[in-house]
C-alpha cells in the first residue's frame, strides 16, 4: 500500500517521538529503581551497622547477641557473619553452618572486599532462594544481610508508574499536534503536487496556497512557472518563426554545434551543396571536408575569427559561402546563389563603362567647339557655326541624362508612377503631332488602326515612351519614305497586344534583334552618331512595357523593315 505523503511525514515524525518517549521512559525507571535500590541498601546498611555495634560487645559469643538483635530486624531477613577467610561464622537460616561453603566468591563478599560494601540480587546456593544480599566490612568480618527477593521487595522497587503515565499522555498530545502539524504541512505539499500535475497537462488550476511560509514558497513557485511558461512560449514561437524563416529563406543554411555536428538545416542548403560537390550526398557534414568549400574545415579547427566568407565557381554559377561562429562556439554556414549579383554587377559596372562612354563623346565636343571659338581667330559665320554644334551636344547629353533617369527611376521606384486610365487613340494623335517635323523631313508616314475608345490603366508619360523611342527609332534608322503601323492585333480579359513596325530596312544580321532592348547597345556605332539618340531608347521602352506587366520581342518582317510585338495589362 502506497502511503500519502502525509501518512509518511505522521509516521516518521512519529517512531522519532515513540523512541524518544520509549528512551526517557526506560532512563526515567532505570532511574526511579536504583534510587530506590539505593534506599533499600542504606536500610539495610542501617542493620549492619546495628549488627556490628551489637558485635563489639560480643566477645565472640556471636550467636547470642545475634538472636537478641534478630527480634527488632523483620522476620524474613537473613543475617550472616564471615570472616576475612570467607567461613560463614554465623547464618540465622542455618542451623548446620559447617555445610556451608566458602563465600569468599560470593558477589556481594568480593565488592565489599575491594570497595567495602557490596550488594547483589541472586539465588542462594544454600537455600536456592532469592535474595537481595548486601554485606559491609567491618574490620576481619563482614556483616550480611539479605531480604527475599519476593513480591513485596519487587514492589517496593519497582518505579512509579505515576511519572509513567505522565510521559504517557505527553506522547499522546505531541501526536495529536504532530497529526495537526503535519495535515496542515501536507495540505501544502498537496495543493503544490495538484498545480504540479494541472500544471503538466497545459492546465492552470486556481490554488489557493496557505498564508504561511510554504504557502510563499508555494505562490512563488507558481509565479515562476506561469513566468516559465510564458516564456518558453514566445520562446517556441520565435523558434518556429526561425525555423520557417530558414525554410523559406533564399539562402542554404545549416546550423553546427560546437563539435560540429548538425543540428539544423533547410532544402536549399542540400541543394547548393550538391551543386557544389562533384558527388550526390544527403549529409550536410559533406560541406566540412569538401575540397571546394574553400578551406572551411581548416578555418574552424584553426582559425580564432568568427566569420569566414569565400566565392566559390561551380557549374556555371557564383556560390558565396559563410560561416558565422557564435560566443558558444557553435557555428552557421550559409551558401548563396549570387550568380544573378554577380551579373547584375558585371551589368552594372559594364553600363557605368558605357554611361561613361556616351558622356565623353557629347562632353568632348562641346568642349572642342568652346574650345576653338574661345582660343582660335575665327569669323562671326564660323563662330555661330561651332556654337550650334555645341548646342546640339547639349541636347544629346540633356537626352542621355534624361533617359538615365527615366531608367533608374523605373527599376527602383515604380511605385512613384501614378496611374491613370489612358485613351491610347488620343496619345497616338498628339505622338504624330510632336513627331510632325520629323517624319516630314523623311517622308514618313504614321498610321494606325486601334479603336477610339481604347483606354489602358497606366501611366501617360510611360505609355506615351513606349510609342515615341519605338517612332524615334524607326525615323533614325529605317529610311526615307517608309510607313510606320501600329496596330492592336488580339485582346482577351486582361491584356491587348499590339503590333509595331516599319517598312524600312530591318537588320540584315539577325543576331542583333536579341540584344537590342540592352543599354547602349550599338549595331554600327558611326551609324549612331549620325542619326543621334542616346543609345536607351528600346531599353527604354521595355522597362515601360514591363511596368504595364507585358513583354516585348522583335523581329524582321517578311516585307522587309522591323516588327514590335508587345501586350499591355488593361
Amino acid at each position: 500500500m502506497k502511503l500519502s505523503y502525509k501518512q509518511k511525514l505522521f509516521l516518521y515524525f512519529s517512531i522519532i517521538f515513540t523512541v524518544f518517549t520509549v528512551v526517557v521512559v526506560l532512563f526515567e525507571q532505570s532511574r526511579e529503581k536504583l534510587f530506590k535500590t539505593e534506599a533499600l541498601e542504606e536500610k539495610l546498611e542501617a542493620y549492619t551497622e546495628i549488627v556490628n555495634a551489637e558485635l563489639i560487645n560480643s566477645d565472640g559469643n556471636y550467636v547470642e547477641h545475634t538472636e537478641t538483635l534478630l527480634r527488632l530486624f523483620p522476620k524474613n531477613m537473613r543475617l550472616s557473619l564471615i570472616d576475612k577467610q570467607g567461613n560463614v561464622l554465623f547464618d540465622n537460616f542455618i542451623k548446620d553452618i559447617s555445610s556451608l561453603d566458602n563465600h569468599s566468591q560470593r558477589p556481594e563478599i568480593t565488592d565489599a572486599a575491594a570497595t567495602g560494601e557490596g550488594s547483589y540480587i541472586r539465588t542462594s546456593i544454600s537455600n536456592n532462594q532469592e535474595y537481595l544480599y548486601y554485606a559491609k566490612k567491618f574490620g576481619n568480618i563482614y556483616v550480611r544481610v539479605a531480604l527475599p527477593y519476593d513480591i513485596q521487595t519487587q514492589r517496593f522497587l519497582k518505579p512509579d508508574n505515576a511519572s509513567l503515565y505522565y510521559i504517557v499522555g505527553i506522547f499522546v498530545i505531541m501526536l495529536i499536534i504532530i497529526n495537526l502539524a503535519t495535515d496542515r504541512f501536507s495540505k501544502s505539499i498537496k495543493q503544490l503536487r495538484d498545480f504540479a500535475v494541472n500544471a503538466g497537462h497545459d492546465q492552470r488550476a486556481d490554488i489557493q496556497f496557505p498564508n504561511d511560509e510554504l504557502g510563499e514558497i508555494g505562490r512563488k513557485i507558481a509565479e515562476n512557472y506561469h513566468l516559465l511558461q510564458e516564456s518558453k512560449q514566445q520562446a517556441d514561437s520565435q523558434k518556429e518563426k526561425l525555423f520557417q524563416h530558414v525554410q523559406s529563406s533564399g539562402e542554404g543554411i545549416c546550423f553546427f554545434s560546437k563539435d560540429s555536428k548538425v543540428e539544423f538545416y533547410n532544402g536549399l542548403f542540400i541543394q547548393y551543396l550538391n551543386t557544389i560537390n562533384d558527388e550526390l550526398s544527403a549529409d550536410p557534414m559533406a560541406i566540412l571536408s569538401n575540397i571546394t568549400s574553400g578551406g572551411i574545415n581548416s578555418f574552424i579547427s584553426e582559425s580564432k575569427e568568427n566569420y569566414f566568407e569565400t566565392q566559390i565557381d561551380k557549374q556555371g554559377k557564383t556560390f558565396s559561402l559563410r560561416l558565422n561562429r557564435f560566443d558558444d562556439k557553435s557555428f552557421e554556414v550559409i551558401i548563396n546563389d549570387i550568380t544573378k549579383h554577380e551579373r547584375t554587377r558585371m551589368l552594372k559596372q559594364e553600363m557605368t563603362g558605357n554611361i561613361a562612354h556616351e558622356l565623353r563623346t557629347p562632353v568632348t565636343s562641346i568642349r572642342g567647339y568652346l574650345e576653338t571659338v574661345l582660343e582660335q581667330p575665327v569669323s562671326d559665320e564660323q563662330k555661330q557655326h561651332f556654337i550650334t554644334k555645341a548646342y546640339d551636344s547639349t541636347i544629346v547629353l540633356s537626352e542621355l541624362i534624361r533617359d538615365m533617369g527615366l531608367i533608374t527611376k523605373m527599376e527602383e521606384a515604380p511605385q512613384s508612377f501614378a496611374t491613370e486610365s489612358v485613351c491610347l487613340d488620343e496619345l497616338l494623335r498628339q505622338l504624330k503631332n510632336d513627331l510632325k517635323t520629323a517624319m516630314s523631313e523623311r517622308n514618313i508616314e504614321m498610321k494606325w488602326q486601334i479603336a477610339p475608345d481604347l483606354k489602358i490603366m497606366g501611366n501617360r508619360n510611360l505609355l506615351y515612351s513606349i510609342f515615341r523611342n519605338l517612332s524615334d527609332n524607326a525615323i533614325r534608322y529605317a529610311g526615307d519614305g517608309v510607313t510606320i503601323n501600329i496596330s492592336q492585333y488580339d485582346e482577351n480579359k486582361d491584356f491587348c497586344y499590339f503590333s509595331f513596325y516599319d517598312t524600312g530596312i530591318g537588320i540584315t544580321d539577325e543576331k542583333h534583334l536579341r540584344r537590342l532592348f540592352e543599354r547602349f547597345y550599338r549595331i554600327n556605332e558611326g551609324r549612331t552618331r549620325d542619326t543621334g539618340g542616346s543609345g536607351l531608347g528600346l531599353s527604354i521602352v521595355k522597362n515601360a512595357v514591363a511596368f504595364h506587366k507585358g513583354n516585348i520581342t522583335v523581329k524582321n518582317r517578311k516585307e522587309g523593315g522591323l516588327e514590335f510585338l508587345f501586350n499591355l495589362h488593361k
